[in-house]
This record gives structure tokens, C-alpha cells and sequence, in this order.
């Protein structure tokens, strides 16, 4: 049930913000298919926590065999949620502009400005794929519908829940898709809220979505590397790994990069058994090339029950193969559930003593609306401004779908 908006206004009429609302609201179906349930801890009087919240993760544990009690601690792991970032849109007007008709002044100022803030907030949320390791590599190929269903699987075998799913894609991927989808979508009562809000429909277990801001990924240089001997280069144990040693090899890894290393295979994420699948990394940090440390996620681990990975036994160095085309972009779409990523908006002060001020909470956006008067220029300077934060929470249950 959509929530009622929540108004706090000073100073003069309300309309306006209910009006420039309306217009970032229906641009964000990106963040508006992630979690947003960390919108109530921040920034409400009486229950103020800063801006970090600390996100727990799901514990996880190993499975005894035998009549033989074995206990094992509770290890829980969190994640850091912070609303530190504020955006905002700057207007100044003549008193002249105010006595236009509210739909006038809403068309002509307010629209066009919520519209670059809107894209602004969710190009930013949307660089949270360099956060995801799991891809489907068809670079320098059109998006097919069997590389959807690839990368339903991953999401599967990562139990990501069935509900929730979004396959939001961009334009181009849209394209070469759309005709092979048309008759599968069966939500045909949707139309109005297709042209809306970029819903095209839903099969396949996903809502499909189409979005204009979607980044490409320019692939870094690096060829030729290999890990140091294994399992040498990557102790066993509890405790994860979040680096790997080059030996050898050449040209940089952009963050962002999605790399595997032979012999290391992603284990089922409750029997921890070898799926016999590579696990696929993606680089955290820039690396310059040559021997040296490179970051990478998702952490290594090889025993106990957060355990990631198998690995050879073998007493040998490991080539590392990266995906796509040296220095070459390619296309990014995502498939995720909600629960992978996290966006939050917190309510900024209401300033005292302006010529009107207003905030309103809508779907969980909370915009702030500042206005002034300049006596010696009749002019009425305005701010818009948004505070938030966003966080991948679960990558394992999001995959990206790197096509053209």
C-alpha cells in the first residue's frame, strides 16, 4: 500500500514541492527496486543514530556429522550504511517568476530541475556494480534471452529469494531483447505504468525495467597473470582473503574488472560443496600493473561456514583470465533481488527564519525545498536538496549482464 506523504512546510504554499516530488519519484527505478527498508533509522527526530548504520548479514553455519557435539561460535558480520552524500539543485528567480501559474513555473523550472537531480542520484547509486563479481560475458554481442536465463541461474545458486527479482537493463540491451520478450511478458495491464517509470514487464521470474543511465565498463589492460603457486598464494582457513599475489603478467585491472583464477571454485553456499564452476572476483581497486597485490571480492575463504571457494591441490601457479577486451567498453545491465543493494534518504533540517521552507517524504524520498529574499535584487534564491547513502549489502545475489 503506498504510504501517505508526510509534509512539513514553513512559510508559504505547499504544492510545489508535492509537484517536483512527483517528477524525481518516477525517474529512480533503479534504487526504487533495491532495499530502502534503512530509510526510518536515519535522521528522525527523537531516534537520531548519525550517519552509519551498521547492516547485519545473515549468520551462517556448519553442519555437524555424528552423534559428537561440536559447538562453534556465532560470527556475525556487518556491513556500514552511510547517508553522508547530499546533492542538490539551485534556482534564483525574480518575484516576477512567482505570480505565473503554479503549472506553469512546476513545467517550466521545477521539472526540468528534479529531472537532473534524479538522474544525478541514480547514476550514483548505479556505480555499485563495481561492488558485483557475478557476470555473464557476452561483450561485443547483442543481450540475448538465454544470457538472462544464465544469469537467473547465478542468482539461483546463490538462493537469492524467487520474489523481488529485476532485470533492469539499458537501452541498447532493451533493444535487442524486446522482440525476443514480447510474448513472453504477462503483465498487459501495465502499459501506463510502462511508459511511466520504464516498466516493460515481467517473466522469467524478473520484472524488467529499462533505464538510461546505466554505465559502460572500460575494461583495464592486463594480460598474462598469473597467481603466485597455489595453495600457497591463498592460505586455507577461516579467515578471508580479500587480496591475491601476481607473479607475472601485464597492463592495469580497473576497478570494477571481473576476474577467475584457475583451480578456485565457488562452493554451494550452504553444503559448501564445489558446484565445479570458477568463482568469479571483481577487482576493488585500480592495480598498475606488473607483480604485485590486487584486491579483489569476494573474499577468499576455504573452510568453516563462510567458506566461498574450493582450490586445487596442485603446487602450481594459477593463470588469472579477465573478462571482456583489453582497454575496450562494453555494456552494463544488472539482474538482481532487492536485498543485494540498499538506498537511503535521511531528512535535512528545516531552516528558521527563510522566506519558505518545505520537506516531504514520498516513497521514502525525503527532499528538502529552501527559498529566500534578496531585497536588493528582488530576487528569490532557492535550493532543492536530497541527503543519502547507498551500500551493496548482498553481491552475491546480483549478476551483471555485460553485452555490446
Amino acid at each position: 500500500m503506498r504510504r501517505k506523504p508526510a509534509v512539513a512546510r514553513k512559510g508559504g504554499p505547499g504544492p510545489a514541492t508535492r509537484g517536483e516530488h512527483k517528477g524525481l519519484h518516477q525517474k529512480l527505478n533503479f534504487v526504487g527496486t533495491i532495499s530502502r527498508e534503512y530509510d526510518d533509522r536515519f535522521a528522525r527526530q527523537g531516534a537520531k543514530i548519525g550517519d552509519t548504520l551498521k547492516v547485519r548479514l545473515p549468520n551462517q553455519y556448519a553442519v555437524r556429522n555424528g552423534p559428537a557435539l561440536a559447538t562453534q561460535d556465532t560470527s556475525e558480520s556487518s556491513v556500514d550504511l552511510k547517508v553522508q552524500t547530499q546533492k542538490g539543485v539551485d534556482l534564483n528567480f525574480t518575484s516576477v517568476d512567482l505570480t505565473m501559474s503554479l503549472d506553469d513555473f512546476s513545467d517550466r523550472v521545477l521539472e526540468p530541475a528534479m529531472s537532473v537531480l534524479a538522474a544525478s542520484i541514480e547514476a550514483d547509486a548505479m556505480t555499485m556494480y563495481q561492488d558485483v563479481a557475478n557476470q555473464v560475458n557476452s561483450q561485443g554481442s547483442a543481450a540475448t534471452f538465454q544470457k538472462v536465463l544464465q544469469g537467473r541461474k547465478i542468482l539461483v545458486d546463490n538462493l537469492a529469494p524467487l520474489g523481488g527479482r529485476t532485470a533492469n537493463l539499458n537501452t541498447q540491451d532493451n533493444m535487442d531483447l524486446v522482440d525476443a520478450l514480447k510474448g513472453l511478458f504477462n503483465d498487459s495491464d501495465a502499459v501506463a505504468k510502462q511508459y511511466r517509470e520504464g516498466y516493460m514487464g515481467r517473466t522469467a521470474g524478473f520484472d524488467f525495467m529499462e533505464n538510461t543511465l546505466w554505465p559502460s565498463h572500460l575494461r583495464g589492460g592486463g594480460a598474462g597473470y598469473t597467481t603466485n603457486t597455489l595453495p600457497a598464494a591463498l592460505p586455507p582457513g577461516p579467515n578471508p582473503v580479500n587480496a591475491i599475489t601476481v607473479a607475472t603478467g601485464t597492463g592495469t585491472l580497473a576497478k570494477g574488472d571481473v576476474l577467475t583464477i584457475a583451480g578456485v571454485m565457488r562452493v554451494h553456499p550452504e553444503t559448501k560443496a564445489s558446484t565445479g564452476v570458477q568463482q568469479q572476483f571483481v577487482v576493488t581497486q585500480a592495480f598498475a600493473g606488473g607483480a604485485g597485490v590486487v584486491q579483489i571480492s569476494p573474499p577468499i575463504i576455504t573452510t568453516g561456514p563462510q567458506q566461498t571457494v574450493t582450490l586445487a591441490t596442485t603446487n602450481a601457479a594459477s593463470p588469472i583470465t579477465v573478462a571482456g577486451t583489453a582497454n575496450t567498453a562494453h555494456g552494463l545491465s544488472m539482474l538482481y533481488h532487492k536485498s543485494a543493494f540498499a538506498f537511503a534518504t535521511a531528512d535535512l533540517v528545516m531552516p528558521r527564519g527563510v522566506d519558505f521552507s518545505a520537506r516531504q517524504t514520498f516513497d521514502g524520498i525525503s527532499m528538502r525545498i529552501v527559498r529566500q529574499y534578496d531585497i536588493n535584487s528582488d530576487r528569490f534564491p532557492c535550493r532543492l536538496d536530497v541527503l543519502y547513502g547507498y551500500r551493496t549489502l548482498r553481491p552475491q545475489l546480483a549478476c551483471r549482464l555485460a553485452c555490446n
